[in-house]
């Protein structure tokens, strides 16, 4: 079962991250003034984690309507995703991946373990 991790960050404010049940990063969220935000936010990938796809790394893709994953190429041309609520804000981002079907199993992994996923609070920021 993955979980996800609700931490501090270094200004006073907190996030999470997606763990998969090998205990790796899926994806990443924004940061929120309170623990009880952040999981208002996990709330809505749960809510949101199986809506559909925009390649966007296709000419001519077809736009979708939020919530949806927006798969596009970053700056360096890899590969990533983001997942967006039904107001158009980003709940969670990826790391960058070596190729599409790479980033596209991350979004897979994310319906498969965000809807069970236990949440843990940590203490410690990221680094320390």
């Amino acid at each position: 079962m993955g979980a996800f991790h609700i931490k501090p960050t270094k200004d006073g404010r907190f996030m999470f991250n997606l763990l998969a049940n090998n205990h790796r990063v899926i994806s990443t969220s924004q940061t929120y003034a309170s623990v009880e935000n952040a999981k208002v936010g996990i709330e809505s990938v749960r809510r949101n984690c199986s809506v559909h796809v925009e390649d966007r790394t296709v000419e001519g893709h077809e736009e979708l309507k939020n919530p949806k994953y927006e798969v596009y190429l970053d700056a360096g041309g890899k590969p990533r995703f983001r997942l967006k609520a039904s107001n158009g804000e980003i709940i969670v981002a990826s790391q960058a991946y070596s190729d599409k079907s790479s980033c596209m199993k991350g979004i897979r992994s994310i319906a498969s373990h965000a809807p069970d996923a236990e949440v843990v609070v940590d203490s410690e920021p990221d680094g320390e």
